[in-house]
């Protein structure tokens, strides 16, 4: 063999191959910090026909705190035509790349869904799992090899025939494998395909551990900036509930004034003229407005509890026979279902009774035409040692994209609300270790109260 044929031999046409793939590879790792993207065009170069190396490949992850290999990414041979190099012929220059079509093809095709549902456990006892997580070598297998081993369930359900795994190791340490496979023309795997593939695989493991620790400094970076902006915007929080505080002070006694005036006023006009009417409206909106100082003074101020037994069917029933009146003008009918319980808790009956009276006026509120109004107090059957408490009305119920935010401070759907009530409420279930949710029924709003009865309540003041 002459010098000529020596150079276009088909070894130094597949050598070279190798080392443009290599290349290109390495182009590419530089040009992406995307993990999933990484992932695809790696898994879509040694399954696409222009390499002509795997029909088929699959890629699993380690998972570190299950102490599972996820499968993550597979790949078909009619998945990986659309492989594009980028940058020019020069093979020290061109990279890959997909289109944003191909990759999500790619993502949705079903070998690929039944690869991400696949679970392996690592077991030292599998011989596979031993050569790829512990000795970190690449393993080929044949018929008989995985496919009749207990241990190795997820070859017989992704792989038919011959197959080849390869982990892929950065620092020392195994995070991942991928498999591949020939299984539409079953041809051979063979030495030099295994050996580019090793190679392949060692460039692989760096470059996807990189983006890994990329992503995880991008995840920490943005976490920092979430708490930096939280305690911000504390910070403001603060400041403005002070300087409403402040305020609040300062316009309690000329509103008190201003108020007992109008009502004086009241006394003496004749009730069918215009000045009667205007010094109406001034002593009602006065009281609107004491009413909504009062609850900013109520919010800003620490909460004092006074642990004392009290009787949680007792308080609701109370806050009905103090609404009587509202559910009379508002022709609202109301239905309270009660276990025959004890309903014994140790908290503050008094603002037990503010958080129900606030529930019960809401579902008023938002059946201003009439409506029905249903309580229940019941205990779930698996913990007989919680009271649960339903409000729930026919008012049409909440919108979706508020439900989330209706417990949070001066946030209110009511054009004449403070925002502080349901906020109050909530805060005072929570000094009390329970919880408050709300939710939309067919009708309307429904709000949970959870609270422990008094055995759960004595067991944590007792630690």
């Amino acid at each position: 063999m002459n010098a000529h044929d020596q150079l276009h031999s088909p070894e130094t046409d597949n050598r070279l191959s190798e080392l443009t793939l290599l290349y290109q590879f390495s182009n590419t790792m530089l040009s992406t910090i995307r993990i999933n993207k990484l992932t695809h065009l790696i898994l879509t170069a040694i399954t696409t026909p222009s390499s002509n190396l795997f029909e088929r490949s699959v890629l699993f992850l380690r998972n570190e705190k299950s102490d599972v290999l996820q499968g993550m990414l597979g790949i078909t041979r009619n998945q990986s035509e659309g492989l594009q190099i980028v940058g020019g012929e020069d093979p020290l220059e061109s990279r890959w790349d997909i289109s944003d079509d191909l990759f999500s093809q790619q993502r949705s095709d079903q070998f690929c869904s039944q690869v991400r549902a696949t679970r392996i456990e690592i077991n030292d006892a599998c011989p596979l799992m031993h050569q790829i997580v512990t000795a970190r070598n690449l393993c080929r297998s044949d018929d008989t090899h995985c496919h009749k081993c207990d241990s190795c369930g997820f070859i017989r359900s992704l792989c038919k025939g011959q197959f080849a795994a390869v982990p892929l190791v950065a620092r020392e340490t195994t995070i991942g494998m991928i498999v591949v496979e020939n299984p539409d023309s079953n041809r051979p795997i063979s030495n030099d395909n295994l050996h580019f593939l090793q190679l392949f695989a060692n460039q692989a493991g760096m470059a996807i551990e990189n983006s890994m620790l990329y992503n995880r400094i991008e995840d920490a970076n943005i976490n920092l900036r979430d708490a930096r902006e939280r305690l911000l915007h504390g910070e403001r929080m603060a400041s403005i509930g002070e300087m409403a505080v402040n305020l609040s002070h300062e316009l309690k006694n000329p509103l008190i004034t201003i108020g007992g005036f109008a009502g004086r006023l009241l006394k003496y006009l004749p009730v069918d003229s215009r000045e009667h009417l205007y010094a109406e409206t001034i002593y009602s909106e006065v009281n609107r407005l004491e009413k909504m100082l009062a609850e900013i003074l109520a919010f800003s101020r620490k909460p004092t509890i006074c642990f004392r037994s009290c009787n949680l069917e007792e308080v609701i029933q109370d806050c009905l026979a103090n609404c009587t009146t509202t559910f009379e003008d508002q022709n609202i009918s109301v239905s309270f279902t009660c276990d025959e319980q004890p309903w014994d808790l140790l908290g503050d009956a008094h603002q037990l009774k503010q958080v129900f009276l606030n529930l019960i006026l809401n579902a008023c509120d938002a059946m201003p035409t009439g409506g029905h109004m249903t309580l229940a107090l019941r205990k779930p059957t698996l913990d007989r040692k919680v009271a649960i408490a339903t409000v729930e009305d026919t008012g049409g119920g909440i919108p979706k994209d508020m439900l989330p935010q209706i417990f949070k401070p001066f946030y209110t759907t009511k054009h004449q609300g403070t925002g502080l009530g349901l906020a109050i409420a909530n805060r005072i279930v929570l000094n009390h270790f329970g919880t408050i949710e709300a939710h939309n029924s067919e009708y309307g709003a429904v709000f949970t109260v959870t609270l422990p009865l008094i055995a759960i309540i004595e067991n944590t003041t007792g630690r």
